[in-house]
């Protein structure tokens, strides 16, 4: 092999290294990003959900117009209520109509469905003792035939919201610590490939200090590459989520990524630093009859 090609290859070895490192350390800190922003929001999903459960009061056929007026301003009128939703019968019926795929009108010869109000919390108010309280105080009204919710699926959401919480800390957790460790083995094995000119320099009579501060400076701009990366695609992944969820606000607190994405950055680059100092280090202490 020429002397050319012989640098071409090294070239391309060299590139092809570092392209692996910026790769691996973005998708890395992309997917720490993803659950730092899962974390953070988690609290404004489990709100969403929770809020998307209704309490549906079915009304009496006798209830007047008015009736139904003061019932929706009362109701609005309340703390615990986000929204109300009035649905009369006949629209009631169009729904289960299209649904069953059969006109259950033609058949009975009367509609025997009732107007309802379908009536959604405030997420701090979606538990059975609040919703009980209210089931309890509206049923009680003559003008109110029956008032009900899926008792279930509220214990189930706030049983598992909790859980999965709490599973997302840990998750993070070890993710970062996966992190670390992966952007640490990769600059060591990177500076692996480097340990003969670490040594040559040294044997020449260059200065420990003079050595380091070559690496500690090329993966530390490697570091703010894959950072502003991982850091793009974050908020291409962020704008996505916030125009497909509207309803979760996602860019209503930008002081929240901000703070997401100066941890990635300083961690990273807290981690290049430890990692490149102790990598030539080794390298550096190492006797010469063991370099290879």
């Amino acid at each position: 092999m020429s002397i050319n090609n012989f640098e071409k290859f090294e070239k391309r070895r060299v590139l092809n290294t570092y392209f692996s490192l910026v790769l691996s350390i973005s998708l890395v800190l992309f997917f720490l990003g993803c659950l730092s922003v899962l974390l953070i929001n988690s609290k404004k999903i489990s709100n969403h959900f929770k809020e998307q459960i209704a309490i549906t009061m079915y009304l009496t056929e006798s209830i007047k117009p008015f009736e139904i007026k003061q019932l929706e301003n009362s109701l609005l009128l309340k703390e615990e209520t986000k929204k109300i939703e009035f649905i009369s019968k006949d629209d009631a019926a169009a729904d289960l109509i299209k649904e069953i795929g059969e006109n259950f009108i033609d058949f009975l010869g009367y509609n025997p469905l009732l107007n309802s109000i379908n009536v959604y919390m405030n997420s701090n108010f979606v538990n059975t003792i609040s919703l009980n309280n209210l089931k309890d105080f509206y049923e009680d009204k003559e003008y109110i035939q029956e008032v009900i919710y899926d008792q279930p699926l509220v214990e189930l959401l706030n049983d598992n919201l909790n859980k999965i919480s709490n599973w997302l800390i840990a998750i993070c957790l070890i993710f970062l610590v996966i992190s670390m460790l992966l952007i640490n083995s990769s600059i060591r094995l990177s500076i692996h490939s480097k340990r003969l000119i670490i040594k040559t320099m040294q044997l020449v009579g260059a200065k420990k200090s003079f050595i380091r501060r070559p690496f500690i400076t090329k993966y530390l701009a490697l570091s703010l590459l894959s950072s502003v990366i991982s850091i793009s695609l974050l908020i291409v992944l962020i704008v996505y989520l916030d125009e497909k969820f509207s309803s979760l606000n996602l860019l209503k607190y930008p002081h929240e990524f901000f703070i997401i994405f100066s941890f990635l950055i300083l961690s990273y680059v807290f981690i290049t630093l430890i990692s490149t100092y102790f990598a030539t280090q080794k390298f550096l202490n190492v006797n010469t009859s063991h370099i290879y």
